[in-house]
């Protein structure tokens, strides 16, 4: 099989996969606190991406981090899992997941913006026609379709959704700088954030649970959203001719993930969800066209 081939079955598996999540995480939401969802599935997430290295044979590339190396990963671990998944499980408890979904993918959007500030990078006028073709993506999904009236379905939710990609953006940009394999600065980031994620569950609502499905459902999240899917991307990208060939795959999942959402939530998609999703897609697609990639794209959901 051609490597051209098999990049583009990677990295199909990968967008099915994060096409899952919003859906898990939801369901996993009726029965966990966002601060369980987020301590199990990091948990889950450290054993799965250990295995993947044992697996891959690169445990050598856990050495030699140094101390300035790992505490690095220890900051970086407090952005992403511990604050970005905390603030995104708890918009999506706030939220129905077909809002939840399409208002994190602005991510894109929101890293072109922190780009200026903290790259010191100039963005061009496509780009802010972009920027503003997504957000009024934002505003339809946001105000279910009622724009003028500016009446949110859930306030607080829609800005923590909107934090979130603030904070993954965040991360993304420290993170391009390092050089580690990829798959073990995740491992590290990860387990630097468990103390946190343990630390804030015992204080906030204790480990208790309720129904045995909300720890499956913990574990697919980490076992998928927070490793094999970033594992299959990886090897994606690194087997295609060029990023573009297998990146522009990603623009599926957010309504492949409405299909799964409205099947597996049991949630009407509301033709608003469809027309702010098709603006948030469009200002993602028309920003390719205005702009150098400097951020690898690895977010499928």
């Amino acid at each position: 099989m051609a490597d051209q081939t098999r990049a583009y079955l990677y990295a199909a598996a990968a967008v099915l996969l994060w096409s899952t999540v919003a859906s898990a995480f939801k369901i996993s939401l009726r029965y966990l606190e966002p601060v369980q969802l987020l301590c199990f599935a990091n948990v889950a997430s450290v054993l799965t991406l250990f295995a993947v290295l044992v697996v891959r044979r690169r445990l050598s590339a856990l050495t030699g981090v140094g101390r300035v190396g790992l505490l690095r990963y220890g900051v970086l671990g407090i952005l992403n899992p511990f604050l970005y998944y905390l603030v995104l499980f708890e918009a999506y408890d706030r939220l129905p997941a077909q809002e939840a979904q399409p208002l994190n993918y602005t991510w894109a959007i929101t890293l072109s913006l922190l780009s200026i500030p903290l790259l010191k990078q100039r963005i061009s006028a496509t780009q802010f026609i972009a920027i503003g073709v997504s957000y009024l993506g934002v505003l339809v999904i946001s105000t279910q379709g009622d724009v003028l009236s500016l009446h949110f379905s859930n306030a607080t939710g829609v800005a923590l959704a909107l934090l979130s990609t603030v904070i993954w953006s965040v991360y993304w940009i420290y993170n391009t700088k390092d050089k580690q394999d990829p798959v073990a600065g995740l491992f590290f980031t990860f387990l630097f954030a468990v103390p946190f994620t343990l630390t804030a569950a015992a204080i906030l609502t204790g480990f208790r649970v309720q129904n045995w499905a909300g720890l499956l459902g913990a574990a697919y999240v980490g076992l998928f959203e927070m490793g094999i899917a970033f594992v299959l991307w990886l090897k994606a990208l690194r087997l295609s001719e060029s990023t573009a060939q297998v990146a522009n795959l990603i623009f599926f999942s957010p309504f492949l993930s409405l299909v799964f959402i409205h099947y597996l939530v049991g949630e009407a998609i509301l033709a608003s969800t469809f027309v702010g999703l098709v603006f948030i897609v469009a200002g993602n697609v028309l920003q390719q066209f205005g702009r150098v990639r400097t951020v690898p794209s690895d977010r499928g959901r």
